[in-house]
């Protein structure tokens, strides 16, 4: 899981980069390559776990799955109409067999209630699990990106410190260099004489 994770979280980061990398034209949109996003995305998507693949699955088969429950009960209920059909020919088992067609009627709708019902509630819980999953993922992503920005923010403290040392080192240098100079001139006045001649 953890390793999943790393892997999001780099591609996350690819997905920075490549905002970061955008044209922006007017500062509040970039503009970026269609097909490095979707590659990307499609990554990501490759490395969310299996529950969330699943999840998402699910919710795309959520309609086909009440269609084919419907289709399955019509069926029945068509089949049953026709077996009841059949039978009323026959004058002494009409009544039995109008009872036992509303019975297998009212038997096949509960069941497919009960299967619509079913596949509602899965949904339902695999769709929470993902959105939480996600919400798990965006959080790690800030606590990574804060982390980053403190990690940056410290480098950059560092290298001013540098910047402001190397500064304050060449100065000393200068002035070193320039009392050098001037001691050297008072020490040999023939030759700051013949110097200052040329």
């Amino acid at each position: 899981m953890n390793a999943q994770k790393e892997v999001i979280y780099g591609l996350m980061s690819d997905l920075e980069d490549a905002l970061d990398k955008g044209f922006s034209p007017f500062g509040y949109f970039s503009v970026v390559k269609k097909d490095t996003v979707n590659n990307i995305l499609d990554r990501i998507y490759a490395a969310l776990p299996e529950e969330v693949k699943e999840a998402r699955a699910l919710l795309r088969r959520k309609d086909e799955l009440q269609y084919e429950a419907q289709q399955k009960a019509e069926k029945i209920v068509a089949d049953a109409q026709a077996e009841a059909n059949r039978l009323l020919s026959e004058s002494d088992l009409l009544r039995a067999v109008q009872r036992e067609a509303e019975k297998i009627k009212e038997q096949v709708i509960s069941e497919c209630d009960e299967i619509k019902r079913k596949a509602y509630e899965e949904a339902d819980a695999l769709r929470t699990q993902a959105a939480d999953e996600a919400n798990h993922i965006k959080e790690g992503a800030s606590v990574y990106a804060e982390q980053l920005f403190a990690s940056l923010e410290q480098n950059l403290a560092q290298m001013q410190e540098i910047v402001k040392n190397c500064q304050v080192s060449l100065e000393r240098n200068r002035m070193e260099n320039v009392d050098s100079a001037s001691n050297y001139a008072n020490q040999q006045p023939e030759y700051a004489q013949d110097f200052r001649m040329q």
